[in-house]
């Protein structure tokens, strides 16, 4: 990575441009090792970060972040939310995971249940899934209409520049990962009983779709990565690279912000002084 250059300049999606090779290292660090400590030294510096953001929402601010993570089974959404949300203090991280829309929630606008879940001032949020799978399944289901998908794009598009314009960061990452990769994956759930749970059989499903899904992965890319919203394209085959790149991309977008804990409203020496003179209770 060049001299001033950002992670989110390289990863940034172009519409001109082909997908990355999902096993590829383009910048940082090539070797397992050095990215493990180097997410270490992130985890320090996000950890900071993240409670002055916490603190000036506590504070009366209106910024927040949300971290939307999607990709085809097993790219590793759950295993990203772990190792790089897990660095900082959960009090201040809203997470939500979106599955197969409820009856209840059918009954809505899709965008219904996204708004109830979304950052509080001072919050990073994270979405496993996100407003995106209403446009990825039912089109590779063919339950839409192209006139209907280019509605969607529209609202989805709308309702990011809302976000933004209201205080939210968006940072939007698709996790890149080949099919090859995933077949190993998928083997490796099935032969380790301790994995049996993150299976489902519906994940076949999706993997016999799985050019359909990438044609419609590269729509979304193409027409919802915005000046606003931008997305963000992660090559996911090595988990401790996607985790590296993750942790930088959110660190870049909160190092961005600059968020400052507010002034105490009290005197501090004052206070010192009171403490002294109470000094410790018998």
């Amino acid at each position: 990575m060049g001299s001033g250059e950002q992670v989110r300049d390289v990863l940034r999606a172009r519409k001109s441009e082909a997908l990355p090779d999902p096993s590829a290292t383009p910048l940082g660090p090539g070797k397992k090792a050095k990215a493990q400590r180097k997410l270490t030294e992130l985890g320090r510096r996000l950890d900071d970060l993240q409670e002055a953001l916490y603190a000036e929402g506590a504070g009366g601010g209106n910024r927040s972040v949300l971290l939307v993570l999607q990709g085809m089974d097993t790219s590793g959404k759950g295993g990203t939310v772990r190792h790089v949300l897990g660095l900082v203090n959960p009090q201040g991280v809203r997470y939500a995971a979106f599955k197969k829309p409820t009856p209840a929630e059918r009954r809505h606008h899709f965008l219904w249940r996204v708004r109830r879940q979304l950052p509080t001032p001072g919050q990073i949020g994270v979405f496993d899934r996100s407003h995106y799978e209403d446009i990825l399944v039912p089109r590779v289901q063919g339950l839409l209409s192209a006139a209907e998908l280019r509605e969607r794009y529209t609202e989805i598009n709308a309702f990011e520049r809302e976000l933004a314009a209201s205080g939210t960061t968006v940072v939007k990452v698709f996790l890149h990962i080949s099919p090859e990769e995933q077949l190993r994956r998928l083997r490796a759930r099935l032969r380790t009983p301790a994995k049996h749970w993150k299976y489902n059989p519906a994940d076949l499903e999706a993997r016999a779709l799985w050019a359909d899904y990438q044609r419609a992965y590269r729509d979304i890319l193409r027409r919802t990565s915005t000046a606003a919203a931008p997305w963000y394209v992660v090559p996911a085959d090595r988990k401790w690279y996607r985790n590296w790149l993750v942790a930088r991309l959110l660190e870049e977008a909160l190092s961005e912000l600059a968020p400052r804990v507010p002034d105490p409203g009290f005197d501090v020496d004052a206070e010192l002084a009171k403490l002294d003179g109470i000094g410790v209770p018998a």
